[in-house]
């Protein structure tokens, strides 16, 4: 059995929904054990990114006013993106994503927010629960190889994810309404 085949996401934790109107945010927290230029690195270069994110990117995203092309895995839609801000190591903005990186002891607060249609906002922080799952292992050098699109609906965990979450996102303490 490979690792991916017996990798099972941990319960769904560090998310919340950042509701303004008709936009809302999805906004996951997750501690890294590695530093934040490292962590900086698998966010930006298209080799890390192809091995954990949603998507694969056609050039680096560590540049302002790069245009990028982001393929997303498992549909092959293509969206041109032009990064907007790049304060290495610590925030990386583009398209509807925004990256901080704050050091820790001994490793990253990595905060991801992404703008996201609200029907799909449970089934997003489940996709990115899974994701950065795949970039710590990745990081501690076991990597799983990339889970996102369809084949992470193929793990038991899935259902079980995008059921916690949207018990947390129906609950006022995990939206913030401005």
């Amino acid at each position: 059995m490979t690792d991916q085949e017996t990798y099972t996401p941990g319960p769904a934790s560090g998310a919340s929904v950042h509701k303004d109107g008709e936009k809302w945010t999805l906004i996951l927290v997750r501690d890294l054990r590695h530093a934040p230029e490292l962590v900086w690195q698998a966010i930006t270069e298209p080799a890390h990114l192809r091995d954990w994110a949603p998507f694969q990117a056609d050039g680096r995203l560590e540049t302002v006013g790069s245009t990028v092309k982001l393929t997303w895995a498992g549909t092959g839609n293509v969206s041109e993106t032009t990064v907007t801000r790049a304060d290495a190591p610590r925030v990386l903005e583009f398209h509807d994503i925004r990256w901080e990186l704050e050091p820790l002891a001994g490793g990253t607060r990595l905060t991801l927010w992404h703008s996201i249609d609200r029907r799909f906002v449970a089934w997003g922080a489940a996709g990115w629960h899974i994701c950065l799952d795949v970039l710590d292992r990745l990081l501690i050098g076991r990597p799983i190889g990339r889970i996102a699109g369809a084949d992470a609906m193929k793990f038991a965990g899935w259902q079980r994810l995008i059921a916690e979450y949207s018990k947390q996102f129906s609950s006022d303490s995990e939206v913030r309404h401005e």
